[in-house]
Protein backbone atom coordinates (compact mmCIF):
# COMPACT_ATOMS: atom_id res chain seq x y z
CA UNK A 1 0.00 0.00 0.00
CA UNK A 2 1.12 3.56 -0.63
CA UNK A 3 1.66 6.14 2.03
CA UNK A 4 -1.08 8.80 1.85
CA UNK A 5 -0.06 12.40 1.36
CA UNK A 6 -2.36 15.04 2.77
CA UNK A 7 -2.72 17.82 0.24
CA UNK A 8 -4.29 20.23 2.68
CA UNK A 9 -1.59 20.02 5.34
CA UNK A 10 1.11 21.75 3.30
CA UNK A 11 3.73 20.36 5.63
CA UNK A 12 7.23 19.37 4.60
CA UNK A 13 7.80 15.69 5.30
CA UNK A 14 11.00 13.71 5.61
CA UNK A 15 11.95 10.04 5.50
CA UNK A 16 14.32 8.39 7.92
CA UNK A 17 16.45 7.09 5.07
CA UNK A 18 16.31 10.26 3.03
CA UNK A 19 18.30 13.47 3.34
CA UNK A 20 16.59 16.54 1.96
CA UNK A 21 18.62 17.43 -1.11
CA UNK A 22 18.42 21.23 -0.94
CA UNK A 23 22.14 21.87 -0.63
CA UNK A 24 23.14 18.82 -2.67
CA UNK A 25 20.91 19.78 -5.57
CA UNK A 26 22.15 23.35 -5.47
CA UNK A 27 25.70 22.01 -5.62
CA UNK A 28 24.78 19.71 -8.52
CA UNK A 29 23.44 22.62 -10.52
CA UNK A 30 26.39 24.85 -9.66
CA UNK A 31 29.27 22.34 -9.78
CA UNK A 32 28.77 21.90 -13.51
CA UNK A 33 30.48 25.27 -13.92
CA UNK A 34 33.66 24.13 -12.18
CA UNK A 35 33.71 20.80 -14.00
CA UNK A 36 33.27 22.46 -17.38
CA UNK A 37 36.01 25.02 -16.79
CA UNK A 38 38.45 22.18 -16.14
CA UNK A 39 37.21 20.23 -19.16
CA UNK A 40 37.42 20.74 -22.88
CA UNK A 41 34.34 22.89 -23.40
CA UNK A 42 33.63 26.35 -22.03
CA UNK A 43 30.99 26.26 -19.31
CA UNK A 44 28.05 27.31 -21.45
CA UNK A 45 28.77 24.93 -24.32
CA UNK A 46 29.50 22.10 -21.93
CA UNK A 47 26.03 22.43 -20.40
CA UNK A 48 24.32 22.71 -23.79
CA UNK A 49 26.24 19.66 -24.98
CA UNK A 50 25.17 17.67 -21.92
CA UNK A 51 21.53 18.55 -22.64
CA UNK A 52 22.00 17.64 -26.30
CA UNK A 53 23.44 14.23 -25.44
CA UNK A 54 20.36 13.38 -23.37
CA UNK A 55 18.29 13.32 -26.56
CA UNK A 56 20.73 10.92 -28.18
CA UNK A 57 20.54 8.65 -25.14
CA UNK A 58 16.76 8.78 -25.40
CA UNK A 59 16.85 7.53 -29.00
CA UNK A 60 17.33 10.53 -31.31
CA UNK A 61 18.22 9.38 -34.83
CA UNK A 62 20.45 12.27 -35.90
CA UNK A 63 21.68 15.72 -34.92
CA UNK A 64 19.16 17.47 -37.17
CA UNK A 65 16.21 15.91 -35.36
CA UNK A 66 17.49 17.29 -32.06
CA UNK A 67 18.71 20.72 -33.12
CA UNK A 68 16.04 21.64 -35.67
CA UNK A 69 12.98 19.68 -34.60
CA UNK A 70 13.05 19.33 -30.81
CA UNK A 71 11.33 22.24 -29.09
CA UNK A 72 12.47 21.08 -25.66
CA UNK A 73 16.10 21.43 -26.72
CA UNK A 74 15.41 24.93 -28.03
CA UNK A 75 13.99 25.90 -24.65
CA UNK A 76 16.91 24.41 -22.73
CA UNK A 77 19.41 26.21 -24.99
CA UNK A 78 17.74 29.57 -24.38
CA UNK A 79 17.67 28.82 -20.66
CA UNK A 80 21.38 27.95 -20.62
CA UNK A 81 22.36 31.10 -22.51
CA UNK A 82 20.14 33.28 -20.29
CA UNK A 83 21.40 31.74 -17.06
CA UNK A 84 25.03 32.00 -18.13
CA UNK A 85 24.58 35.61 -19.26
CA UNK A 86 22.87 36.70 -16.05
CA UNK A 87 25.50 34.90 -14.00
CA UNK A 88 28.56 36.28 -15.80
CA UNK A 89 27.62 39.73 -17.09
CA UNK A 90 28.68 42.08 -14.27
CA UNK A 91 28.95 45.45 -16.03
CA UNK A 92 25.72 47.31 -15.09
CA UNK A 93 24.88 48.81 -18.49
CA UNK A 94 25.68 45.62 -20.37
CA UNK A 95 23.78 43.58 -17.80
CA UNK A 96 20.62 45.62 -18.36
CA UNK A 97 20.90 45.17 -22.12
CA UNK A 98 21.70 41.47 -21.76
CA UNK A 99 18.82 40.92 -19.35
CA UNK A 100 16.39 42.60 -21.73
CA UNK A 101 17.64 40.42 -24.58
CA UNK A 102 17.29 37.28 -22.48
CA UNK A 103 13.72 38.18 -21.51
CA UNK A 104 12.78 38.73 -25.16
CA UNK A 105 14.32 35.41 -26.19
CA UNK A 106 12.58 33.58 -23.37
CA UNK A 107 9.21 35.11 -24.22
CA UNK A 108 9.69 34.14 -27.85
CA UNK A 109 10.46 30.55 -26.82
CA UNK A 110 7.42 30.51 -24.53
CA UNK A 111 5.20 31.56 -27.43
CA UNK A 112 6.73 29.09 -29.88
CA UNK A 113 7.08 26.07 -27.58
CA UNK A 114 4.84 26.69 -24.58
CA UNK A 115 7.83 26.04 -22.30
CA UNK A 116 8.73 28.52 -19.54
CA UNK A 117 12.13 27.94 -17.92
CA UNK A 118 13.38 31.32 -16.59
CA UNK A 119 17.07 32.09 -16.65
CA UNK A 120 17.21 32.47 -12.87
CA UNK A 121 16.48 28.77 -12.28
CA UNK A 122 19.29 26.52 -11.07
CA UNK A 123 19.32 23.38 -13.21
CA UNK A 124 22.05 20.77 -13.38
CA UNK A 125 23.47 19.39 -16.64
CA UNK A 126 21.54 16.95 -18.77
CA UNK A 127 18.06 18.51 -18.79
CA UNK A 128 15.69 16.52 -21.00
CA UNK A 129 12.36 17.98 -22.15
CA UNK A 130 10.86 15.24 -24.27
CA UNK A 131 7.71 17.04 -25.43
CA UNK A 132 6.68 20.65 -25.84
CA UNK A 133 3.73 22.50 -24.38
CA UNK A 134 2.39 23.85 -21.09
CA UNK A 135 5.60 23.43 -19.10
CA UNK A 136 6.20 25.95 -16.33
CA UNK A 137 9.20 26.09 -13.98
CA UNK A 138 9.33 28.76 -11.28
CA UNK A 139 12.35 31.06 -11.45
CA UNK A 140 13.47 30.00 -7.95
CA UNK A 141 13.26 26.26 -8.62
CA UNK A 142 16.28 23.99 -8.25
CA UNK A 143 16.59 20.90 -10.42
CA UNK A 144 19.41 18.38 -10.28
CA UNK A 145 21.33 16.66 -13.06
CA UNK A 146 19.83 14.45 -15.77
CA UNK A 147 16.17 15.14 -15.00
CA UNK A 148 13.20 14.55 -17.33
CA UNK A 149 10.30 16.97 -17.84
CA UNK A 150 7.28 15.83 -19.83
CA UNK A 151 4.54 17.99 -21.32
CA UNK A 152 2.23 19.82 -18.96
CA UNK A 153 4.65 19.80 -16.00
CA UNK A 154 4.37 22.57 -13.41
CA UNK A 155 7.05 23.26 -10.79
CA UNK A 156 5.79 26.23 -8.83
CA UNK A 157 5.37 28.16 -5.61
CA UNK A 158 2.99 27.02 -2.91
CA UNK A 159 2.49 26.68 0.84
CA UNK A 160 1.90 29.17 3.61
CA UNK A 161 4.12 31.07 6.01
CA UNK A 162 7.49 29.40 6.57
CA UNK A 163 6.43 26.55 4.30
CA UNK A 164 5.91 28.90 1.36
CA UNK A 165 8.42 28.26 -1.36
CA UNK A 166 9.36 26.25 -4.43
CA UNK A 167 10.38 22.61 -4.88
CA UNK A 168 13.91 21.25 -4.94
CA UNK A 169 14.48 18.27 -7.23
CA UNK A 170 17.35 15.84 -6.84
CA UNK A 171 19.26 14.11 -9.62
CA UNK A 172 17.75 11.78 -12.23
CA UNK A 173 14.13 12.67 -11.39
CA UNK A 174 11.42 11.81 -13.92
CA UNK A 175 8.31 14.00 -14.06
CA UNK A 176 5.43 12.52 -16.03
CA UNK A 177 2.97 14.37 -18.22
CA UNK A 178 0.84 17.00 -16.44
CA UNK A 179 2.56 16.43 -13.10
CA UNK A 180 2.27 19.34 -10.65
CA UNK A 181 4.84 19.90 -7.89
CA UNK A 182 4.14 22.79 -5.54
CA UNK A 183 5.55 24.26 -2.35
CA UNK A 184 8.69 24.09 -0.26
CA UNK A 185 9.27 20.38 -0.72
CA UNK A 186 12.07 18.12 -1.89
CA UNK A 187 11.96 15.37 -4.49
CA UNK A 188 14.68 12.80 -3.88
CA UNK A 189 17.22 11.39 -6.31
CA UNK A 190 15.84 8.89 -8.85
CA UNK A 191 12.23 9.63 -7.90
CA UNK A 192 9.30 9.30 -10.30
CA UNK A 193 6.31 11.62 -10.33
CA UNK A 194 3.57 9.93 -12.31
CA UNK A 195 1.36 11.50 -14.99
CA UNK A 196 -1.20 13.88 -13.56
CA UNK A 197 0.13 13.61 -10.01
CA UNK A 198 -0.26 16.63 -7.72
CA UNK A 199 2.63 16.60 -5.24
CA UNK A 200 2.69 18.95 -2.27
CA UNK A 201 4.76 16.92 0.20
CA UNK A 202 8.33 15.67 -0.10
CA UNK A 203 9.08 12.44 -1.94
CA UNK A 204 11.95 10.18 -0.81
CA UNK A 205 14.77 8.96 -3.01
CA UNK A 206 13.56 6.41 -5.58
CA UNK A 207 9.97 7.08 -4.51
CA UNK A 208 7.17 6.69 -7.06
CA UNK A 209 4.36 9.21 -6.46
CA UNK A 210 0.99 8.89 -8.18
CA UNK A 211 -2.46 10.41 -7.93
CA UNK A 212 -4.18 13.62 -6.82
CA UNK A 213 -3.27 14.19 -4.05
CA UNK A 214 -0.12 12.18 -4.66
CA UNK A 215 0.83 9.20 -2.55
CA UNK A 216 3.90 6.98 -2.58
CA UNK A 217 3.01 3.78 -4.43
CA UNK A 218 6.46 2.27 -4.82
CA UNK A 219 10.20 2.67 -4.46
CA UNK A 220 11.41 1.30 -7.81
CA UNK A 221 12.81 4.67 -8.89
CA UNK A 222 13.36 6.26 -12.30
CA UNK A 223 16.03 3.89 -13.60
CA UNK A 224 13.88 2.75 -16.54
CA UNK A 225 12.98 6.32 -17.54
CA UNK A 226 16.21 8.33 -17.27
CA UNK A 227 18.98 7.55 -19.76
CA UNK A 228 22.23 9.43 -20.27
CA UNK A 229 25.81 8.88 -21.40
CA UNK A 230 27.86 6.83 -18.97
CA UNK A 231 24.95 6.07 -16.67
CA UNK A 232 26.15 2.48 -16.11
CA UNK A 233 29.34 3.85 -14.58
CA UNK A 234 27.81 6.77 -12.68
CA UNK A 235 28.81 6.17 -9.02
CA UNK A 236 25.75 7.96 -7.62
CA UNK A 237 23.36 5.98 -9.81
CA UNK A 238 25.12 2.70 -9.02
CA UNK A 239 24.91 3.41 -5.30
CA UNK A 240 21.21 4.20 -5.60
CA UNK A 241 20.61 0.96 -7.50
CA UNK A 242 22.52 -1.01 -4.86
CA UNK A 243 20.40 0.57 -2.13
CA UNK A 244 17.26 -0.39 -4.02
CA UNK A 245 18.42 -4.00 -4.43
CA UNK A 246 19.37 -4.17 -0.75
CA UNK A 247 15.88 -3.08 0.28
CA UNK A 248 14.24 -5.56 -2.09
CA UNK A 249 16.32 -8.49 -0.86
Amino acid sequence: MGMPTQASAWEETTNANYTLPSEKTHSSAQSANADAVEGKFPTLWHLIHQDYRRYWAAGARNALSVIALTQGFWASCVFRVSHWTLDHCRIPVLRIIAKAGCVLCQKFIEIVTGICVPGRCNIGPGLYIGHFGNIFVDSEARIGANCNLAQGVTIGKGGRGELHGVPVLGDRVHLGANAVILGKISIGDDAVIGPGAVVMNSVPARGVAMGNPARIVGTSGSFEFVHYDGMENDPARKESLENLKAKES
